[in-house]
């Protein structure tokens, strides 16, 4: 084999991630709407990317400290101490929990960069760690990176989506070694209840497993009390639990995320960033503060515009002949195929590609979050509602002709 293509068998399991293909397909329709004008426009509603702005008072932080010499250096750990400060402060407000900042907090490039280098800190080639089954593609691909044997815990939508630890037998359980979940939960869009991680904690610290939670939606639950691993009070012995910029204040293109967890493993995260990347700059850093600081409610600000998209696209949906499940967290609705959709054959993947070449509308197809997301499809309420309610009409007007 020529040495160009030779790649590793861990890269070669990870294929194409769902939102690669996604974008492939995107740049298709693109190509099309340079030589065909009067096809309707993308509308993509595949990404968790809002349209929504960040507070002003984040972006005025980034643009002064930009001016500093400072944040175009390097920035190493010990440079990040107020960032930390700030989080933990946050955390004491936020969640009612003293947190340490120099050994118990820690700076990510965005929380999905932290639950894919998890893995690789904690576990060994060939341990074995439980996944919800559908889950976000990252806490996959983490375990395909680090080597590990991937146990898949199913969701039933029957159930609204609530784990069965009964699953798995005892046998299954001591012989693991991470767990990764994520409540409020991306792609079901269910906001879930603190006694659901609550029961996850006790197996993990009568199994000894590692509990990583995955929570960037913490502040976005429609209906509901988010759950939060630090409310529970045994987080220290084996919890760790990573937060997001991206969602609540719509940072998500800066790329800041932080982690609050038992201090062996945040200094196991470290030692693994240390090698593998440095921090974000100082004036993103700054940015980041003042969110937590000076718009601690900003969230709250969104909840409103979301809850009135998952409302009138719900009913936008349902009018065209949609199955639409209640969304209890904001960003998401998780729907079924359609029947028609279904009768004619075609999967999660199928669907959402001829969706997209015939009405413009691009979808997440539900298997690229798993065995259990296939049949489902994940559309994201980041366009005003009348684009929104648009969208709906042209899928409804395509669905009808099938």
């Amino acid at each position: 084999m020529p040495i160009s293509e030779q790649i590793s068998t861990r890269v070669a399991q990870l294929g194409s991630g769902v939102f690669a293909r996604n974008d492939q397909r995107k740049e298709v329709y693109r190509r099309r709407l340079n030589t065909s004008p009067d096809l309707p426009p993308l509308l993509d509603l595949s990404l968790g990317s809002t349209d929504l702005q960040p507070p002003p008072v984040a972006l005025e932080a980034i643009a002064s400290a930009l001016d500093e010499p400072a944040s175009a250096s390097y920035c190493l750990h010990g440079a990040t101490l107020p960032f930390r400060e700030a989080v933990a402060a946050w955390a004491r407000r936020r969640l009612a929990v003293e947190v340490d900042p120099e050994r118990e907090v820690l700076l990510l490039v965005g929380s999905q960069e932290g639950t894919a280098h998890l893995p690789l800190a904690v576990l060994n080639p060939g341990d074995a760690a439980l996944l919800l089954d559908p889950c976000y593609p990252s806490h996959r691909g983490g375990l395909q990176l680090a080597s590990a044997e991937t146990v898949l815990l199913p969701l039933d939508p029957e159930r609204g989506w609530r784990p069965d630890y009964n699953h798995l037998s005892d046998s299954q359980w001591d012989a693991l070694r991470l767990m990764v979940f994520g409540f409020p939960h991306n792609p079901t869009a269910t906001t879930g209840e603190q006694a659901w991680l609550d029961a996850a904690m006790a197996r993990a610290i009568d199994h000894n497993i590692v509990l990583a939670h995955d929570n960037p939606y913490l502040d976005l639950a429609l209906d509901g009390e988010a759950p939060a691993l630090l409310r529970h009070p045994d987080w220290r012995r084996c919890g760790i639990e990573f937060f997001s910029f991206s969602k609540g204040w719509c940072l998500g293109g800066y790329r800041i995320a932080f982690a609050i967890g038992a201090e062996w493993l945040i200094t196991a995260l470290r030692q693994l960033k240390g090698i593998v990347d440095f921090n974000q700059s100082l004036a993103l850093q700054a940015g980041a503060i003042a969110a937590l600081e000076q718009a601690p409610q900003w969230p709250e600000r969104l909840r409103g515009i979301y809850s009135e998209r998952r409302d009138r696209m719900a009913a936008a949906l349902r009018s065209e002949g949609w199955v639409v499940p209640h969304a209890s967290m904001a960003l998401y609705h998780w729907l079924p195929l359609p029947a028609a959709a279904r009768g004619h054959g075609l999967d999660s993947e199928r669907f959402c590609a001829a969706l997209l070449e015939a009405t413009g509308v691009c979808l997440t197809p539900g298997n690229g979050f798993g065995p259990g997301g296939e049949g489902w499809q994940r559309l994201a309420l980041v366009h005003p509602s009348k684009e929104l309610e648009a969208g709906a009409a042209r899928m409804g007007a395509w669905l009808r002709q099938l």
